[in-house]
């Protein structure tokens, strides 16, 4: 039996050079999110990974309280499934690797970009589909989207995230910090819910009514 009391909380952040205009914010949203998160009961280990052009990993399931604040340095493009395709790939292989009783009873993905995906050269469409729907199906993770500048819902579907998992904010100040809260309320709630219990519901209307105007 997996570990109910620890939760990996596995970030893929956008840092393409789109996200300049939305830098601070960003950074002043992830490090709020992770602030509430250390204030939940229970364990948690994170993972952050960051993506452009290329993949790079900053750091993988370091203690809650040891995360540091976000240092993000926008450039390049956006090849958004090559990132989704490697943070799973990877974390699935970690957790193969423990034994059972020390892996998390909860392993939360949360994908955020500000736009379409245009420089994957390794990962399809379809093949990110397949993971994540396997990963959810077979393992019980659970994947969030959070979209600025497209329709969130629309493309997260295409690349097999729920509706109820994806939202759309606007790339503002109050919006992105918006966006982050709500991301924190979900997986407070996700946290809080015992395992074999019914799974928190998804993004609500009223929290997609703060996240853009």
């Amino acid at each position: 039996m997996t570990n109910p009391n620890l939760t990996l909380i596995a970030v893929l952040l956008d840092r393409s050079g789109s996200m300049n205009s939305i830098k601070s914010d960003t950074e002043g949203g992830f490090d709020a999110f992770i602030a509430e998160q250390r204030a939940q009961p229970g364990e948690a280990i994170v993972t952050l990974a960051q993506f452009d052009n290329t993949y790079e990993r900053v750091y993988t399931k370091i203690p809650i309280a040891d995360v540091p604040a976000l240092d993000l340095r926008p450039r390049g493009g956006t090849a958004l499934l090559d990132g989704i395709g490697r943070i799973t790939t990877e974390i699935g292989e970690q957790l193969a690797a423990q034994p059972e009783a020390e892996r998390p009873g909860n392993v939360i993905v949360v994908v955020i970009t500000d736009g379409h995906e245009n420089r994957s050269e390794e990962w399809t469409l379809d093949a990110v589909k397949t993971a994540i729907t396997r990963q959810e199906d077979v393992y019980s993770w659970d994947y969030l989207f959070l979209g600025a500048n497209i329709d969130a819902v629309s493309v997260g579907r295409r690349m097999g995230f729920k509706p109820e998992k994806s939202i759309t904010y606007d790339a503002s100040s109050q919006y992105v910090g918006a966006a982050y809260a709500v991301t924190a309320d979900y997986v407070s709630r996700k946290r809080g819910t015992p395992l074999g219990a019914p799974k928190p519901a998804g993004f609500s209307d009223s929290d997609r009514s703060a996240t853009k105007e």
